[in-house]
Formats: structure tokens, sequence, C-alpha cells
């Protein structure tokens, strides 16, 4: 019998110890396609019992899962029509968190089918769940938090838990078109582009600056999305990832660049961010319970 046939025999219950452990679990899921990835973590979900934790939990457990998967840089840039690019084999930093929140908004509401995974990415990548051009999907961090928190996907914390004003035009895509292969080929889109970041400059943004991020830490959540925030010029966020919280300290759960995989930082998320004078601080947004 093949690998993966044997996989598919193999009740999940009886495979978690081995899920948790090595292999890992990227070496479970590498040669499946992604309805069968899919599949397998909503299996691994139920074997867990997932459905009755905290979404940030879940959240976690989901991130957990890809751990070992390659990083893999513009995943969603595909060519011709705008359209829901799925890939679970290879992830970047949006990609990542963003599938983590999917499938635990899936596994919390009891709907774990392919189809149902299809629709709640849908429902979160675009401007108000609906996919209408290059446009409609949110590029800008700090604008899917707004969207989605329009939509009860989750609240932006970052003020209420000690965020200061983060001042900074967010111009980046319109002034660099050339670096976005769908703005490159349609320069008509720029204009839209240009629209959509005068609204993020009329809102007022927060960030935790990196110095007080260890003091700030007690307050956030396992399985909160966290947002870089960048010195880039006209770019709102740099990185991406999830908290997680190891033995009762805060780390970083991400897929960090080119050449890597998903992983848990070494050092603390305040260590971490320190690391490099680029990383200014953090947003942060709670992911709610679905209902």
């Amino acid at each position: 019998m093949d690998r993966r046939g044997f996989l598919k025999t193999v009740p999940l219950a009886a495979a978690v110890p081995v899920l948790t452990g090595i292999p890992s679990l990227r070496e479970l899921f590498i040669d499946d396609d992604d309805a069968v990835i899919c599949s397998k973590k909503f299996e691994l979900a139920a074997s867990l019992r997932l459905q009755s934790k905290p979404i940030g939990d879940v959240i976690v457990e989901m991130g957990r899962s890809f751990l070992g998967t390659e990083y893999v840089a513009n995943t969603l840039e595909q060519p011709g029509e705008e359209h829901l690019v799925i890939n679970l084999h290879g992830l970047d930093c949006v990609s990542f968190y963003e599938n983590s929140l999917v499938f635990a908004r899936c596994i919390k509401k009891g709907k774990t089918t392919f189809e149902d995974y299809k629709k709640e990415l849908q429902w979160i990548r675009y401007r108000g769940g609906i996919i209408n051009g290059y446009t409609s999907r949110l590029h800008y961090s700090s604008d899917y938090f707004f969207d989605n928190e329009k939509k009860h996907v989750l609240k932006v914390v970052t003020k209420d838990i000690g965020g200061v004003r983060f001042e900074k035009s967010i111009n980046f895509m319109s002034t660099h078109p050339d670096s976005y292969r769908q703005l490159k080929d349609n320069p008509e889109l720029v204009a839209t582009i240009r629209k959509q970041e005068a609204a993020i400059n009329s809102r007022e943004l927060y960030h935790i600056p990196t110095h007080t991020v260890a003091k700030v830490a007690p307050k956030i959540h396992n399985g909160d999305i966290l947002a870089i925030t960048t010195d880039i010029p006209g770019m709102d966020v740099s990185h991406t990832g999830l908290a997680i919280w190891v033995d009762d300290r805060l780390h970083f759960l991400h897929a960090p660049i080119t050449g890597s995989k998903v992983q848990i930082t070494e050092k603390t998320l305040a260590e971490y961010l320190a690391s490099s004078p680029k990383r200014l601080g953090i947003m942060v947004a709670r992911p709610l319970e679905p209902f």
C-alpha cells in the first residue's frame, strides 16, 4: 500500500500522537491535494474536540498543524481573472494566519466540508465577502482588519490594550504598481486602489510600539492575529502571524521568509520584534466566536 493510501485508512485519533511529534504534520499532508488536506485538518480538529474550545485556542491548534509547511511568496498573485486561490501546500505570512482563522471558524460553526472552507475563505479574504476583481481583495492588513471587523469576524483591540496612534500615509500599491502583476498589466485599476488607500488614510490607525510590547503582552490572547508595522514608506504592515503562549511566555507563530517554514519563534514576541529596527510595533486583531 502506498503512503497516501495508508494514511487514508488509519483512524485519525490513532495518528494524533504522531501528529504532535515526528514526523511533522507537513510530512503527513505533503502528497495530498488541497481538498484532502482540508478534510484531514477537520478530522484532526474532531479528534482533538476543538469545537468546544475558545476560538483563539482553535486558531493556534490549526496554526500548529501547519508547522513545517514551506513558505511560498505571493501565493495569491495568480494570472488571469481574480478567483479564489487555494494553496494549503505553501503559505505566505498572510495566507498562513488567514487559513488558520478560516479553519477555526469552520470548526466552531460545525461546517467542515471543503465547500464550507471555500465559502469561509472567500468571506474573509474579500471586501464584503464578494469577489469582484483584483481590487475586491483586501490587500492592506489594516484594511483587512477593518473589513473583517465590520463582518464581525474579529475585533481590533490595539488601542484598547495600550496602542498609540500610528501616523502613516498608506500609498505603497498606487505608487509602486510595477511591483504587482495585476496593476502592471491593468493600470486602470490603480485609481481604485488609490481610493481604497484614501479610505485607509481617513481612519485612525493604532499600534503597540515595539518597546512597550513586553509590558502589554499579558493583554494579548492566544490566537490573536498580529500585524507588524513597518518603516517602509507607504506601507502599513510588513509581516503577520499569530500570538501563541508557550510556557507562560508570549511567542510568535508565523510563516517567516522565503526558504523557511511555518514555525514558532525561539525568542519571545517582544525579543523578536526588538531584533530588527524595521519592526516598529504591532496591530492586534482578536478573532470573535462565530454566531
